[in-house]
């Protein structure tokens, strides 16, 4: 999977679209990613010791890697990412400004 957690994004598609954040998550079997403050939904939880009185709390949930793209720490742009194949591996490149990252 091209996008890593700590990677800043901006999703392309969605209730969500347009909005910007931070990878917090990766899931690679289900090429999904969790953003904080992104795709936020209501869950009821029940009363625990942590939560003494229970209620409805947002939480972040998944969403697919399609529908996120990677902004270039460089340019500043959404991007695709390309590979660049160097004798230590491999690199991640901007597709725009060819930045290596």
């Amino acid at each position: 999977m091209k996008i890593k957690k700590g990677d800043k994004i901006i999703v392309s598609a969605g209730k969500d679209k347009g909005r910007k954040g931070t990878v917090d998550r990766t899931y690679s079997n289900q090429k999904k990613v969790v953003v904080g403050g992104v795709n936020m939904v209501k869950k009821h939880i029940t009363k625990s010791e942590q939560t003494p009185q229970g209620g409805v709390v947002e939480v972040p949930r998944s969403f697919h890697v399609s529908n996120v793209l990677l902004v270039c720490p460089k340019c500043g742009k959404a991007t695709k990412v390309a590979y660049s194949i160097e004798k230590k591996g491999k690199k991640r490149m901007c597709k725009k400004c060819k930045s290596k990252f």
